[in-house]
């Protein structure tokens, strides 16, 4: 199975160590095609040495190979929302997790377009032990 994981890096990285935790969890369930999400080194500024042309057409690609797609949405960010619009377009199972832990986050509350779509699995954690939980359950109910 290959998992597109999506996680803030632009719009902040307070969630860095959860993104790693998850991308460890998912590794048991196939290939994470977004391992770089979860390195400590990635700051606000990004990926360094690509482009951001670069960056789009890889990301592109790797949501059309993805068998699920799997992003933390508690820090708000566009290019997640970018992804998961399109990740909904080709029809890949999407899970959209958020972090109750208002002593680490600012913004609990995630978008109305993200909590108010059907078409997409949305689960609360408050940790990542939770977190991983929620994966877990929803991969097994693809089947």
């Amino acid at each position: 199975m290959k998992i597109y994981f999506s996680g803030s890096i632009r719009a902040g990285r307070q969630l860095q160590p959860v993104y790693f935790e998850l991308i460890q969890y998912l590794k048991v369930f196939g290939d994470v095609l977004t391992e770089h999400i979860a390195d400590p080194n990635l700051t606000i500024e990004g990926e360094k040495n690509i482009s951001d042309s670069d960056i789009y057409l890889r990301d592109m690609r790797w949501i059309e190979e993805a068998d699920i797609f799997i992003a933390d949405v508690t820090v708000p960010s566009l290019g997640v929302g970018y992804e998961i619009r399109y990740a909904e377009q080709l029809g890949i199972p999407i899970l959209c997790l958020f972090s109750n832990d208002a002593v680490r986050i600012d913004a609990v509350r995630i978008s109305g377009m993200i909590q108010g779509n059907p078409n997409f699995a949305k689960k609360q954690y408050k940790n990542a032990n939770e977190a991983k939980q929620h994966v877990s359950d929803f991969i097994k109910s693809l089947g």
